[in-house]
């Protein structure tokens, strides 16, 4: 299923992973449909430019209100500060919600962001459409 951001939910994330380099940031992304209505970041609990572990207690009160609203939880996000943007073996062995998508984020050309989307199921990764609308 296709994963839609706004662009101001992409700006949230992107801020997230600037205020944390040169290690990677991670959050949850709340919402209904692969449309992503709210973006949790987490503490990355393991500060580190090549690995994430989501601070269990913020992850914990993500998902809670995620389940209040009676959303879904459509994805998750964190960054690859060296990049690139696509599942690193490590990513794939420990995908832990695989109805969910995988915002993988890393740095541009040009001093940004770029982001991709992916299935991470059964060992394998497939890239999914990652819609931003203004």
């Amino acid at each position: 299923m296709p994963v839609a951001l706004t662009a101001a939910q992409m700006a949230e994330i992107f801020a997230h992973l600037n205020a944390h380099q040169p290690n990677e940031a991670c959050g949850v992304l709340g919402g209904q449909g692969g449309r992503v209505l709210k973006v949790y970041p987490v503490s990355n609990a393991t500060p580190s430019p090549v690995r994430y572990t989501m601070e269990p207690n913020e992850q914990v009160r993500a998902m809670m209100e995620i389940e209040e609203r009676g959303w879904e939880l459509v994805g998750i996000f964190h960054s690859h500060p060296a990049g690139p943007p696509v599942p690193s073996e490590t990513d794939v062995a420990e995908a832990y919600y695989p109805d969910s998508a995988y915002v993988i984020c890393a740095p541009d050309s040009d001093g940004g962001w770029q982001a991709r989307a992916f299935e991470l199921k059964n060992g394998t990764a497939r890239e999914i459409e990652l819609h931003i609308k203004d």
